[in-house]
């Protein structure tokens, strides 16, 4: 099973000194814009940082003090013409400055190229001890591997799971404990965190055919972690949050008379006194949208408002250092576009700006 460039939400961040830092992949490397200062509205970029044979797919995480970790695939021709593959990962500590030096934690597979080949792209974590990188592996399952608090990668470990389609996705609660979410044609598969910091260990599967490339995972407050993914036959947004052993039922967000393609951002603000959880997605026409609801009380459903131009790949969400919610999206010509939270009631957005 070949890897897939799905698009990905996790993108925008904000980093140690309260800059929000845009990343996207290129050919042979990735592209990065800076906020000149914390809160902006200026911007520095695209910047482009050369990595040979990365491919084009980047999971990011973002530690406490706001140190960012990208990890990705690397593939490189061999001189006995083999393509050798492997998983590699590079740490920016303050935004705009360079990154470490790409390294590589392999694959599953050691020696073994023909299987190392057939891995998933990455999805990465930050849990209570440091970062956490998932992939499917060559026979459809998971596996992962993970610092410990002295920041020593351990093993890579096989975590079941059954075929699974492309594109992991993973959160962390505030007090650091995680869960990975990986879809599947027949069943919604999980892993989570007894405790922050702890192994990953099943969850009951969730009974729920998901489109591939679609989910996504957001902390929900209240030590949890809210998963989000689309019906496979309607493409229908769907939620859930485990509430002990038991999967039980995912919740529908509400059709929308445009609906939404590919993973849909999410971060939890305070609009109006109340905790919300924000939503952004690129609908079937292009456009992002955007949409609220309160932190919790995701059988409420969801009203979208569309805003700004037709954008390519799935929009991010963000907080600035003045905590206003920042949404970005890629145009088809690979430029930045940025909408900032007005300062006044409600989730007023202000006027797009090509940075």
């Amino acid at each position: 099973m070949a890897r897939t460039a799905t698009p990905t939400t996790g993108w925008l961040l904000r980093g140690q000194d309260g800059r929000l830092t845009a990343y996207a992949p290129a050919e042979n490397g990735l592209l990065r814009w800076t906020e000149t200062r914390p809160g902006g509205p200026e911007w520095t970029g695209p910047e482009r940082l050369v990595v040979p044979g990365l491919e084009p797919h980047l999971s990011l995480c973002r530690t406490e003090r706001g140190y960012v970790y990208l990890f990705g695939v690397r593939s490189r021709v061999l001189d006995d013409g083999r393509t050798a593959t492997d998983v590699v990962y590079a740490t920016q500590f303050q935004p705009g400055r360079a990154l470490t030096p790409w390294r590589s934690i392999g694959t599953p597979y050691g020696q073994d190229h023909d299987r190392a080949a057939q891995i998933g792209a990455p999805a990465a974590v930050v849990d209570k001890h440091g970062p956490n990188v998932f992939i499917r592996n060559a026979g459809g399952g998971v596996c992962g591997r993970r610092q410990d608090a002295k920041g020593v990668w351990g093993p890579w470990l096989d975590m079941k799971g059954s075929n699974v389609l492309d594109a992991l996705c993973a959160a962390a609660t505030e007090d650091g404990r995680a869960e990975l979410l990986a879809l599947s044609s027949e069943t919604v598969q999980s892993w989570a965190q007894d405790e922050p910091g702890g192994q990953l260990k099943r969850v009951r599967n969730i009974p729920a055919k998901a489109l591939s490339g679609t989910g996504s995972s957001v902390a929900g407050g209240a030590g949890r972690i809210a998963h989000f993914w689309r019906d496979a036959a309607e493409s229908a947004l769907h939620t859930h949050t485990h509430t002990g052993v038991e999967p039980g039922v995912p919740v529908s967000l509400g059709s929308y008379e445009d609906d939404g393609s590919g993973p849909v951002a999410a971060v939890r603000t305070t609009i109006d006194g109340h905790d919300c959880t924000v939503l952004a997605q690129r609908t079937a026409s292009g456009l992002p949208a955007v949409a609220a609801y309160p932190t919790g009380d995701e059988e409420a459903g969801v009203f979208w408002s569309k805003t700004g131009e037709v954008c390519v790949g799935a929009p991010a969400l963000a907080l600035d250092a003045n905590g206003r919610v920042v949404l970005a999206a890629f145009a088809p010509d690979g430029g930045l576009r940025v909408a900032r939270q007005k300062d006044e009631s409600g989730l007023a957005l202000g006027r797009w700006v090509r940075v």
